[in-house]
C-alpha cells in the first residue's frame, strides 16, 4: 500500500452502519403505526428481513407493508404517505459505523479521501449530513446524481478524474463483493472487503487485496 494516496469507501454498511440505521428507523415506523400491537418486535424483524440490506426498492417494500401488516381499516395510509415517512425517518436515523469519525479523521491526515454510493441523492446526502461527516471526504459521488451506479467502471472513473490520481494510487473499502470489490478491481484500484452481511461471490474473478471485520480495522492496514 506504500504508493496509495487516496482512500475512497462505500457508505451504506462501511461507514454508515446500515443494520443498526435501519433497525432504529423500523422500529419508528412499527411504533408510530402499531403502537398498540402487541407483535411490533416481530413486524420490525419483518421489516428488516423484507428490506434485504437495503437492497429492495422501496416502494416494493412498503407496498409489501401495506399488503401484509396488520392495518386497522380506516387508519390505513397511502404509499406515499409511507414513503414520504421513510425519506423524513430514516435519515434522521443515521449511525456512523463503530469508531467511523476517528476512523475518518485518521485517514483525512494520511490521504485523500472519497466516497461512493449507490442510492438517491436526497437520502444519501441526508444521512451524510445527519452523521456529520461530508467534511471528512474530498469528493462524493452518488449515483442518482452521477448518473451511473457501481459496479460500473464509470463512477469509480469519475472518482479518479475529480481526485486526479490513476487506479494504482487508490484503494477501495466496502462491503458488497460485486458493487465494491469487483467494481473497483476491475479499473485497477486496489481493494479492502468489509466482510458484513453480504456473503463473497465465488463466481468472482477477483480478490481484496485485504479483508476486514470492522472499519477501526483500516487504521492497521493503512
Amino acid at each position: 500500500m506504500d504508493q496509495i494516496k487516496a482512500v475512497i469507501l462505500d457508505l451504506d454498511q462501511t461507514v454508515l452502519d446500515r443494520t443498526r440505521t435501519f433497525r432504529a428507523f423500523a422500529a419508528s415506523f412499527i411504533n408510530e403505526y402499531f403502537f398498540h400491537h402487541h407483535g411490533r418486535d416481530e413486524l420490525v424483524e419483518d421489516m428488516m428481513v423484507r428490506d434485504e440490506d437495503g437492497y429492495k426498492d422501496k416502494r416494493e417494500l412498503f407496498s409489501e407493508v401495506l399488503t401484509e401488516y396488520p392495518w386497522a381499516g380506516a387508519d390505513k395510509p397511502e404509499l406515499e404517505q409511507l414513503m414520504d415517512y421513510y425519506k423524513v425517518n430514516y435519515v434522521n436515523n443515521a449511525i456512523l459505523m463503530d469508531q467511523g469519525l476517528e476512523v475518518l479523521e485518521y485517514l483525512r491526515k494520511k490521504y485523500q479521501t472519497g466516497l461512493i454510493t449507490n442510492g438517491r441523492t436526497d437520502i444519501q446526502y441526508g444521512k451524510i449530513d445527519r452523521m456529520g461527516i461530508r467534511g471528512h471526504f474530498d469528493i462524493i459521488l452518488v449515483s442518482e446524481e452521477a448518473g451511473v451506479k457501481k459496479p460500473d467502471a464509470v463512477i469509480f472513473r469519475m472518482a479518479l478524474q475529480a481526485l486526479g490520481l490513476s487506479p494504482e494510487q487508490c484503494v477501495y473499502v466496502g462491503d458488497h463483493p460485486v458493487n465494491d470489490v469487483a467494481g473497483a478491481a476491475n479499473v485497477g484500484m486496489k481493494t479492502i472487503w468489509l466482510q458484513s452481511n453480504q456473503p463473497w461471490r465465488e463466481e468472482l474473478n477477483v480478490k481484496p487485496d485485504h479483508v476486514i471485520r470492522s472499519l477501526q480495522q483500516l487504521m492497521e492496514i493503512l
